[in-house]
Parts: structure tokens; sequence; C-alpha cells
């Protein structure tokens, strides 16, 4: 097996001492050009990787970010997670992950303890908020020594939040099918306990009756962002307010079913029935006729997390004023497609 190069065969090789390479690596002032240069070109033809381990002992921090999340069989948790590690290996960061087996957080303590004997740098907490699994923070936020940036939250002056407007993209496809000439338009919400299903049927109701249109509770049903759910969901809409010409769908998963339940009664989409789903994902072009539906970049909500964090974190090193809290609401786009073309009358 191949030795590893020490920075100590780089400060030979270059005629420098190891502690001129050191001052390179972390890219110091104090080194002359000519000298940089020359320990560069060194490091490049000895194909040095310098220690992690070594640079964090010198430098008194890890490089590495705890990340809390849960529901990795969802949409938008592991693709929130992808953003992240994306961002944090462009930075530099390596992770250290804590997968929570439910989002009802309990005793969160044990997990807290663990990231930090770990000496990570600071935490993203991207677990959704659910119910009522952010109560931990009411008496547990001043006790935390890191920085912390949280994903998917109502928005808390003390706290750093990044965000979708769920409220605008349900917003924006309530919007367009009325726009399409839909005037009876029903709603599939995901659970309601969780705050991306509450805000999107929120704007649903308030497109509506902006519209001067009234709605019953009949006119909406849930389901658990699941296939099968939303194809149930459907059927009991459908039962309930059979005069629906339209429906938007919290999710893409329950809206592609939305469209499979619809072939099967014989149902045109989008003549007989537009459907909007929330989330784009891949599928949602490919099918037949092809989805309409709210593009949610949740990779960037993750990667703009790492950025945030990482400021917070250098701010902290700096030992100057402290970094005020803000909340970041990242906007999402309507994709117009082949389920919601204009009413025919």
């Amino acid at each position: 097996m191949k030795r590893r190069v020490t920075i100590r065969d780089v400060a030979v090789a270059a005629g420098v001492s190891h502690q001129t390479v050191s001052r390179v690596i972390n890219d110091r002032p104090d080194v002359a050009e000519e000298t940089r240069q020359r320990v560069l070109g060194v490091i490049e033809r000895l194909d040095y990787q310098p220690s992690a381990i070594a640079r964090s002992l010198i430098q008194q921090r890890s490089f590495a970010l705890g990340v809390v999340t849960a529901g990795l069989q969802y949409v938008g948790p592991s693709r929130a997670l992808s953003g992240i590690a994306q961002q944090a290996e462009q930075m530099g960061y390596a992770l250290l992950l804590k997968v929570l087996p439910q989002f009802d957080a309990g005793d969160i303590q044990p997990l807290f303890n663990s990231l930090i004997a770990r000496r990570v740098d600071g935490i993203i907490w991207a677990v959704p908020e659910v119910g009522s699994n952010r109560d931990w923070l009411r008496s547990r936020l001043p006790e935390l020594p890191l920085p912390m940036v949280f994903l998917t939250m109502q928005p808390r002056p003390d706290l750093t939040i990044i965000t979708i407007d769920n409220y605008s993209g349900g917003r924006m496809a309530t919007e367009h099918l009325l726009a399409q000439g839909h005037r009876r338009i029903g709603h599939i919400s995901g659970p309601l306990d969780w705050l991306e299903s509450r805000q999107r049927k929120a704007a649903w109701k308030d497109a509506l009756q902006d519209a001067g249109i009234e709605v019953l509770d009949q006119h909406c049903e849930s389901g658990n962002w699941s296939p099968a759910s939303g194809e149930e969901a459907v059927r009991r809409l459908l039962a309930r307010y059979p005069g629906m010409d339209a429906v938007f769908v919290s999710n893409d998963q329950m809206a592609l079913a939305v469209l499979h339940f619809a072939g099967q009664k014989g149902l045109r989409v989008p003549q007989d029935l537009a459907v909007v789903g929330f989330d784009a994902i891949a599928e949602s072009a490919y099918y037949r006729p092809s989805l309409t539906t709210v593009y949610q970049n949740l990779e960037s909500t993750g990667s703009t997390a790492v950025r945030e964090l990482v400021r917070l974190i250098e701010a902290a090193r700096a030992g100057g004023e402290a970094l005020r809290p803000k909340t970041i609401s990242l906007q999402p786009e309507l994709v117009i497609r082949e389920s919601s073309a204009p009413k025919q009358h």
C-alpha cells in the first residue's frame, strides 16, 4: 500500500518548514507569494491530502455539522437532506446525521448531548414541523451552546429558519384553476398536523373566498401524502362533492393517484376534472396527462440552511456582535402542464 504523504514530506520537497506549509494550507496572509506558489505546486505534485483531524485540532473546530432529520421516506425531508449534503461538501464540512424514529420528538437532550460530544460546529434541525414536535424549544433553546438553523417551521424572532412559502404555492395552484374557468375546486390536503398541509389548505380556502366562492367542509378531504391515501381521498371527495370540476392536491404522489383514479372511472383530465399537485417530483412530467404542479426547491432550502449555519458559526468564532436570527422564505413556482387546461363550456 502506498505510504500517505505527510505535511513534512511537502515541507522537505518545497524547502520550507512544516509551519509554513500549514500557513499555506490555512490560507494565512503571512506567507510570501513566491513561497505560497511553490508550496501549492508541491502539494499538487505529491497529491498531498491535509488531515481533517489535524486541521480541526489546530483551529479548535471540527468542520462538522450535526443534522437532525426524520421521515426520509417522504419527498420533502429527503430532498432537503440532499441539498444539505451537497452544500456541506462544497464548503468543506462533514455531516453527522441523526434520524429520529418519528416526527413527534420526545426527550431530545440525549441527541444534543451526542452531537455536542462529537464537537460539531453547529446543528441543522431538518425535522418537518408536525404536531407539537417543536414544544421542546420553549425550555431547551436557551441551553443550546451551538448555532442552530431550522427548516420548515412558523417564523420566530429568536430563530434562524429556512422555509418554503407554502401559502404562496397554494394560492398559485388555486388561482391558476380559477383563471382556467373552474369554480367548483376541491382540495385534498396532507395530514393536518403538518404545518405545510395547513398552510396549503388555508391558501386554497382564501383564494376561493376572495373569488366570491363559498367553501364548505365537504369540498375538501385529507390524505397522508401516500398515493393510496390520495386515491381514497378523491373517492370520498367526489362522493361528497359530485359537481367538482377541479382539485388542488397537496402533493404530487397523491395527485398522480387522482389521475389514475380518474382514468379508472372514465373521467377525462382535464375536461371533466382538472388537477394540480404540489412538489414537482420527476414523475409528474411523464404521467398522461402530465401534471400541473407547484415546484418547491427543497434542495435549495437545505443548501441555504448550510450557508446560513456557517455564517452563524463564523460570526460566533469572530467574537463580535452575534448575528440576528432571521427567517428566509423561498418562493415556489407554478409548472403548468396538461392536467389543468382551460375549462370547456
